[in-house]
């Protein structure tokens, strides 16, 4: 596999089209890597803040390289992505010619997490809690999708703290709803009467002591931490990663998370701690160039 890593803003909430369009000129750009560098692993995400591009050390090679294969991710929160996931890697891969693996943004995300793992075989559980509350499980070393590509969606699982409060998803008492990044400061509304412009106005209030806000952060990541410990015990994995932007609201977030975690666990997995990613920005744009070794192909003309 040879090519480029690109990384971009993907407005994946806009639609397949417009997702499909930033994907193509990511494509096109990358065809062109700078004087002096050579590529080396195709890839794509396609939801995110991420922008730049990643250029592997190598010889030095002056001809311009087209991409042998790539990867995409796809926005996983968005109702309905993993119907349109094998559309938008078909459609890749007729406009480029090139073949083309395609998986969400969040599994791209924990990939190099598993990659990293000391044991080939291990087990990784990764949740991603921002705007949204994502994830992705790995077992015996091998991401797990499930049926429709479904699984690692945890913040849809129940919460307690989040009873009869209405989802996403049209279901109620989900996770995301009470731990995500709009769910925290969305509780702080119910609680006060007020609604602050942003999370990080929440946390600020609560780093003066504002009762309000401490209650609003340490209930969605009380949420979390017990999700997240309930799951450990059932997939046993070696390593718990928890990534995102609300976790980098600061300790508070992540004392209480941390707490609640340990509480759930099992008398075996005592001492299991959740850790901040290993990774930086361009976790997603690394995990996305390494799916063409890793998922089935699209390949081009094969759905016409």
């Amino acid at each position: 596999m040879s090519g480029v890593t690109t990384g971009g803003v993907t407005p994946e909430y806009r639609g397949e089209g417009v997702v499909m369009r930033c994907s193509l000129r990511a494509v096109r750009r990358s065809g062109d890597p700078p004087r002096g560098t050579r590529s080396s692993g195709g890839g794509r995400s396609a939801s995110g803040v991420r922008r730049g591009r990643t250029w592997p050390r190598g010889r030095p090679r002056r001809t311009r390289r087209r991409p042998s294969s790539s990867g995409c991710g796809t926005g996983s929160r968005s109702a309905g992505w993993w119907r349109r996931a094998p559309a938008l890697g078909a459609g890749l891969a007729d406009r480029t010619g090139l073949p083309v693996a395609c998986d969400n943004d969040v599994r791209a995300t924990a990939g190099p997490e598993l990659t990293a793992l000391a044991d080939s075989r291990g087990s990784l559980l990764y949740a991603a809690v921002g705007t949204g509350v994502g994830g992705a499980l790995a077992v015996d070393g091998r991401m797990l999708h499930g049926a429709a590509g479904i699984a690692g969606h945890l913040g849809h699982l129940p919460s307690p703290e989040a009873a009869g409060l209405p989802c996403t998803c049209g279901a109620t008492g989900h996770l995301e709803v009470i731990a995500s990044g709009p769910g925290i400061t969305a509780h702080y509304a119910r609680l006060t009467g007020t609604r602050p412009d942003r999370l990080e106005t929440v946390a600020a209030r609560a780093a003066v002591g504002e009762q309000a806000a401490v209650r609003a952060i340490t209930t969605g990541a009380t949420a979390a931490g017990r999700v997240l410990g309930g799951l450990a015990n059932a997939l046993g994995p070696d390593r718990v990663v928890v990534g995102g932007g609300v976790p980098r609201i600061g300790a508070l977030y992540r004392s209480a998370l941390a707490t609640a975690f340990a509480a759930e666990l099992m008398p075996p997995l005592r001492g299991l701690l959740p850790e901040p990613p290993l990774h930086g920005g361009d976790a997603a744009v690394r995990g996305a160039a390494a799916l063409p070794a890793t998922l089935p192909l699209h390949r081009p003309g094969a759905h016409r």
